[in-house]
């Protein structure tokens, strides 16, 4: 069992780890705190009220949202190349109830172009600004929580208890077999986007063998689904 805690230090640890690495351009380090009234911890971005969802909710472009994130410093972590990654947790009596882990590419990477001398004698800015790129965002979310009337908010299929959302279609929820810990997150962003032909960053992740149990429901094995590592 992974608890609040482990998950917080992990995102200490990899936080200054990308920052050693030379990938990151500013970072806001993890707050752990009880919220009021209830057997909950939770693990989020320092100086991020609880409720600061809510610009996600918000029909507005995706380079608007963006930047309103960059303007509140709402991330952990801000990569080399403007990405912005987020890593939300709350915990249950120990157990884990939910996750929001997001990945936001910089809608304006093609800036980049008007500075080619800075970039193209790094191999990992020759991907950035590569003019096939797709600014897509990705989010991993789960909730294992209950409404007012004690009703499950998952749904199988429907709402996964731990899917995926590609880019920002309200109903894009990919299944996923569990939820993940910021190391598997934070691995799998590396690999996929940042890694190179010449420089495996991923290579010098510490690695954590710790897991969450798996929660996929029956129905949607039958369907296209990502499995996370069980160690």
């Amino acid at each position: 069992m992974i608890r609040a805690n482990e998950v917080f230090t992990q995102i200490q640890k990899l936080t200054s780890k990308l920052i050693e690495l030379g990938l990151v351009n500013d970072q806001c380090f993890p707050s752990i705190k009880e919220l009021d009234n209830s057997q909950k911890l939770e693990v989020n971005i320092s100086g991020v009220q609880s409720d600061s969802t809510s610009i996600f909710l918000k029909k507005i472009p995706y380079r608007t949202m963006y930047h309103k994130l960059v303007e509140s410093r709402f991330y952990n972590i801000k990569m080399i190349d403007g990405a912005l990654i987020q890593m939300q947790y709350i915990f249950c009596n120990d157990s884990i109830e939910r996750h929001r882990l997001s990945f936001f590419p910089n809608p304006d990477v093609y800036l980049f172009q008007n500075y080619p001398d800075l970039y193209l004698e790094n191999e990992l800015y020759n991907d950035v600004i590569d003019i096939r790129f797709v600014c897509v965002p990705l989010r991993f979310d789960f909730d294992n929580s209950t409404n007012d009337n004690g009703v499950s908010v998952a749904q199988p299929i429907i709402h996964p208890v731990s899917h995926l959302t590609i880019g920002q279609y309200t109903n894009c929820r990919i299944p996923v077999s569990s939820a993940l810990t910021p190391y598997q997150f934070i691995e799998f962003i590396i690999r996929n986007f940042y890694n190179t032909n010449n420089d495996s960053f991923t290579d010098y992740l510490e690695k954590w063998d710790k897991c969450f149990e798996i929660c996929i429901f029956e129905e949607e094995k039958t369907l296209i689904n990502i499995s996370i590592p069980v160690y």
